[in-house]
């Protein structure tokens, strides 16, 4: 005998299906949303503290230490990093609020990040570079010639957490490889990288930016 399915086991399961594929629609507008991306400075400022490399490109990352997307941020320059060997110098800055103290910054990301070949990792204090450099999301990398000129801003991932192949990434290398060009850009992919800290109250107080709490 075949059993017949009520009506309301029917609707039931056309909510469930609803509510399934809200997650998933929701879920995916997360991971594939970018994050926010200032105007750089179209030529290398003044007053930095890095040195602009006279010989080749610099490369320029900006990371926050508990940010977990930017694991794939990493992943992803050492990528560029084994391709690109020697034609780029490159930092990897990783934010820390001068109230909190040095080891803050010594998170499982800065150690991925020293591992890298080539890349000079350093703490950007309060976020003074990363507001001269106008970066606002974690992951955020900027190229620059050895003339000072942007050649690329944005992010080298896929996605948020999403490591592989993508445009960021082939950017950066063919630029690298094979010369200046047009300034090039992609989304950026990652945590909010000053958290809730502005100019104004970032070191009036001892509380860590919002959700990054140590």
């Amino acid at each position: 005998m075949v059993r017949r399915i009520s009506p309301l086991h029917i609707v039931l399961c056309i909510f469930w299906l609803m509510a399934v594929g809200a997650g998933f629609a929701v879920m995916l507008d997360y991971q594939y949303a970018g994050g926010r991306s200032g105007l750089p400075p179209g030529h290398w400022p003044k007053g930095t503290s890095i040195a602009l490399d006279p010989s080749r490109d610099t490369l320029i990352m900006f990371a926050h230490p508990k940010c977990p997307c930017t694991r794939a941020s990493i992943e992803e320059l050492n990528r560029v990093m084994a391709r690109c060997h020697d034609k780029v110098a490159t930092h990897v800055l990783f934010f820390r609020p001068c109230a909190f103290p040095r080891d803050w910054t010594r998170s499982g990301l800065w150690q991925s990040a020293a591992a890298v070949p080539g890349v000079e990792v350093e703490e950007d204090a309060d976020g003074a570079e990363a507001r001269r450099f106008c970066a606002q999301t974690s992951g955020y990398v900027l190229l620059y010639s050895c003339r000072g000129q942007l050649l690329f801003h944005g992010g080298i991932t896929g996605g948020r957490g999403h490591g592989g192949d993508n445009a960021g990434e082939r950017a950066v290398v063919g630029l690298i490889t094979g010369g200046g060009g047009a300034a090039f850009q992609t989304p950026v992919y990652g945590c909010s990288l000053l958290g809730a800290c502005d100019s104004s109250t970032e070191t009036s107080g001892q509380r860590a930016p919002q959700n990054y709490l140590p």
